[in-house]
């Protein structure tokens, strides 16, 4: 493994020598409040457009802006509450991947709050145990890049600037919180007027035969999706669309034209249903290519995250008085290794106890457990050290879940039968748990990392970590609940025609049930297998010719999935944060980092709107006199999707002048 352009990083900013308090009463409140709100921002976002975005920025800014209240806050207390804060946001990402899945193959009618949190909590906790024993390996030793640790060190640098050593907290650029306030309110009030008053539409859509086909075109007018496209910049947008453009501009009107339209529709009608039963198993089948690619891909950092993680035991072994009798600077603390194996302990009961209940024999649920703890344990670290190169933004989590659940289902179909009732939910047990792992091993060694660099204590930040999933654990579970209520959940039901995408949960459904005998419509899954060869062919032969562009499969597949008014909405970000980064002075390097935390407000406003809109349909259904939309004003939008379109514009042209404005 080569030594990262780190290797001359400066010290910690705060040095091993000074001790400020870290782990304070308002730090833990504020980290529990944080990690709770961020978890349900982005399990709104993951089930809304099948993409994540990172909290951490975010998460140091709200920190700073209510921590300054207080006479004696510190750098190191704002890194806390970050740490935590984002680890409820990894969280989040792991379980809306897997855990609806459950609801969509019929296993739960509706969510069990008691098995989704023992999911959640022990896949947090294996993804957080597994790279506690990373971080010197991969930190200190082998000094990876870690970029968005680094991004948000910086961040907390420029808030404390010059006050650390006198324990104080500044925050010398409010204006960085006025605009994530403000964005959070304007993501906030647009989703009220379209889906609380139903002002407008909430997407542009047109469709109309040609021949014997239909051709379609549609913009989702979600401020969220605007953001997330600003976010994860012009080129992975336009990666998206391409997949996007392949299923509706290609192989939509190519079906029509080859096998004709369904028999009685036209126009808007058939294009949906030609997409929902044929075209987007050509994604699922291209995901399924992309995970298998992806686990190869890792063979390498599987090997050389492994071969750490056995160098640092067997230092430790030769030096048991390392933690104990030698002194250990505060900077270098990792938690003990007895607290370590007790949580895993633990950890590992439990899902073997909920394993039993589910399939009823200790035998096979002594299977899934040995399954579940091998493939966490190896995907964390992997995840670890991807976020050590590339950052946690490519954390391939979708990868390696997939390879797990077809994995996990093979092995059950040898002992359960290839029928077997209990099969699909007992591999996307095994998968969730994974998945969580998966998301929070990158995400916890980015946190490390600035912790690092700002000078914290790494034992201290591990147990805000926990802290972190306990929070997003609790709170998981009633959010999902609301937005299945409000929206419905990857089926199209007569209840809920349009329902949030969550297109990972619905692939990680029908591959398990695939498995197990469940009819799929194979011929379009196996040409979707096609497809990602095919791009994966054309992205090794970029790279052979040293182009910086790069079609990633999974996300030219995610686009093939989405419905193409989705990521529309994500190209039209990415073209903004284009124009940001030409006309920025940051130059080519940045979006501008005032753009960024508006972006990330809008995602958090919009988000916290749609859950709190849900409230009232939930309610409903406990208590009938309650109105389970109270502020509707329209039935159906007098002027379609025209005043949406006006105010998609303006928050876009609002986003570029905060980008391009945000070192000005």
């Amino acid at each position: 493994m080569e030594p990262s352009s780190q290797a001359t990083e400066p010290g910690p900013v705060i040095p091993a020598s000074v001790h400020l308090p870290e782990i304070t009463v308002k730090a833990l409140i504020l980290s529990v409040v944080l990690a709770a709100v961020l978890a349900a921002a982005n399990a709104y976002l993951g089930l809304f457009a099948g993409m994540t975005v990172s909290a951490s920025i975010p998460a140091a800014v709200a920190s700073m802006a209510i921590l300054r209240m207080f006479p004696r806050s510190n750098i190191l207390e704002n890194n806390i509450v970050q740490t935590a804060a984002s680890s409820g946001e990894a969280l989040a990402a792991g379980v809306i991947f897997t855990i609806p899945a459950l609801l969509l193959i019929g296993y739960w009618k509706q969510f069990d709050y008691v098995q989704t949190a023992a999911l959640s909590v022990v896949g947090g906790l294996l993804g957080v145990l597994f790279t506690i024993p990373l971080r010197r390996a991969l930190i200190i030793e082998a000094r990876l890049r870690f970029p968005e640790g680094v991004a948000t060190a910086e961040v907390l640098k420029a808030g404390s600037a010059g006050r650390h050593d006198a324990g104080g907290a500044g925050l010398e650029r409010s204006d960085e919180v006025r605009n994530l306030i403000v964005a959070a309110v304007i993501g906030a009030a647009v989703k009220f007027g379209e889906s609380g008053l139903r002002l407008w539409n909430d997407a542009w859509e047109e469709a109309g035969g040609i021949g014997r086909t239909v051709v379609y075109g549609g913009l989702n007018l979600s401020p969220a999706l605007l953001a997330v496209g600003f976010i994860i910049g012009l080129e992975t947008a336009m990666v998206v669309f391409l997949g996007g453009a392949i299923g509706w501009f290609l192989l939509l009107p190519l079906y029509g034209a080859l096998m004709g339209l369904p028999e009685g529709l036209h126009g808007m009608e058939a294009a949906r249903v030609i997409w929902s039963t044929k075209i987007r198993y050509v994604g699922i089948g291209a995901m399924l290519v992309g995970g298998l690619w992806a686990l190869v891909q890792l063979r390498k950092p599987l090997f050389l995250s492994i071969t750490r993680l056995g160098a640092v035991y067997r230092q430790a072994a030769q030096d048991p008085g390392d933690h104990g009798r030698l002194p250990v600077l505060r900077t270098e603390q990792d938690a003990p290794l007895g607290w370590i194996l007790t949580l895993l302990i633990l950890s590992v009961v439990l899902m073997s106890v909920l394993y039993w209940g589910v399939v009823g024999s200790f035998a096979v649920a002594f299977l899934m457990t040995v399954v579940m703890a091998t493939a966490a344990f190896l995907f964390s670290t992997v995840a670890g050290y991807m976020a050590g190169i590339v950052g946690s933004s490519s954390n391939p989590v979708s990868g390696v879940t997939i390879a797990t659940l077809m994995l996990a289902s093979l092995l059950l179909v040898m002992v359960l039968g290839s029928h077997a009732p209990a099969g699909p939910a007992a591999a996307l047990l095994i998968g969730a748990v994974v998945c969580c792992a998966a998301a929070m091993g990158g995400d916890n060694l980015q946190d490390l990392k600035t912790g690092y660099l700002v000078g914290s204590t790494p034992w201290k930040q591990q147990i805000m970590q926990v802290v972190g999933v306990a929070s997003g654990a609790v709170v998981i579970v009633p959010v999902l609940t609301l937005l299945h209520a409000k929206y419905g959940i990857g089926a199209v039901t007569p209840e809920h025609p349009h329902p949030l995408s969550a297109p990972q949960a619905t692939l990680m459904g029908s591959l398990a049930q695939g498995v197990f005998g469940v009819g799929l419509p194979w011929d379009f899954v196996i040409l979707g297998g096609g497809v990602g060869i095919l791009i994966i062919g054309l992205e090794r032969h970029l790279q052979s010719r040293h182009k910086a562009l790069r079609l990633p499969v999974l996300a030219v597949a995610l686009g093939i999935y989405l419905p193409l008014k989705l990521s529309a909405a994500i190209m039209v970000g990415g073209l903004v944060a284009h124009a940001v980064r030409r006309a920025s002075r940051e130059g080519v390097e940045s979006q501008g980092r005032q753009g960024l935390l508006c972006a990330a407000g809008l995602v958090t406003g919009e988000a916290l709107m749609g859950i709190a809109l849900a409230i009232p349909v939930a309610l409903s259904g406990i208590w009938p006199a309650i109105e389970a939309d109270p502020f509707t004003v329209f039935a159906e939008a007098p002027l379609g999707a025209a005043p949406g379109i006006l105010v998609f514009a303006a928050v876009a042209a609002w986003l570029y002048r905060r980008g391009v404005t945000s070192d000005q």
